[in-house]
């Protein structure tokens, strides 16, 4: 079984600008990808980075769970927004899940931004890819940065909803 990469997004063009290099090269390693994103019919963007879009609000409702992944990458806006995202993240923590990342400017917890952070040296396919992957979400024209930043999932506090009481 190949690994898989599960990133959540709002959206196609968020994921891409934040992520798309380090999903390229995910994929060029073998890994599976699949983005849920709130935009799934925009879809082009993704397969340029060779990764699958599926409706995220349909995959946080369902009942029916795929293989367990081996990565998770999640928009910290979204985190800090949705309970549901939260347990997903919480879930994969407490199962043992090394590699879960966040990337965006709401950063949790109130951590120094430069707390925990892991960084992805973009091979030069996927900056190339990337380029293409931004041009096709219709997002702004723009060089495509060296390295993209996330956040360490293992050091993000429960959120306070989900810490236990008693």
């Amino acid at each position: 079984m190949r690994p898989r990469l599960v990133v959540v997004s709002p959206t196609t063009a968020e994921v891409v600008r934040a992520a798309g290099g380090w999903l390229f090269d995910r994929v060029m390693a073998g890994w599976d990808v699949l983005v849920l994103v709130a935009d799934p019919l925009n879809s082009r963007p993704l397969r340029i980075l060779g990764a699958k879009g599926v409706d995220l609000e349909a995959a946080l409702t369902s009942r029916v769970s795929g293989p367990r992944p081996h990565a998770l990458a999640v928009d910290a806006g979204l985190y800090e927004s949705d309970d549901r995202v939260q347990r997903l993240v919480v879930r994969s923590l407490d199962h043992g899940l090394t590699d879960v990342r966040l990337w965006g400017d709401d950063w949790t917890g109130g951590l120094d931004e430069d707390s925990g952070s892991v960084r992805h040296r973009l091979s030069v396919a996927a900056r190339a890819f990337k380029a293409q992957a931004l041009a096709a979400t219709a997002a702004p024209a723009g060089s495509v940065d060296v390295t993209e930043v996330f956040r360490s999932g293992d050091l993000l506090p429960a959120p306070p909803s989900l810490v236990p009481t008693g």
